[in-house]
């Protein structure tokens, strides 16, 4: 979890509760290592509270991988925004 993984991982991540209490856009993409997007596995609004998401990597070659996770508040100018990048090895 989520390193190294063969074929698939699952990714968790926590949405807290933005100040006006909404829902938040929230967006998962993986990437290769030369920046091309590979797959969106989350693009939606969601509440508050714990996720999964499993992420198959059975037709892609070994390496290495990123997830960005960017979740955004109701107003795109607010401190409720956030976003981090995290690094996944694929061994095969």
């Amino acid at each position: 979890y989520p390193n190294p993984f063969n074929p698939s991982t699952v990714i968790n991540y926590y949405i807290l509760s933005n100040v006006k209490g909404q829902t938040s856009d929230v967006k998962l993409n993986v990437y290769d290592v030369l920046g091309n997007e590979i797959k969106t596995l989350v693009n939606e609004k969601q509440d508050q509270g714990s996720y999964s998401v499993t992420f198959d990597g059975a037709n892609l070659p070994s390496g290495i991988y990123f997830y960005k996770l960017v979740v955004s508040g109701a107003n795109s100018l607010s401190a409720e925004n956030y976003s981090d990048t995290k690094r996944m090895i694929l061994l095969k």
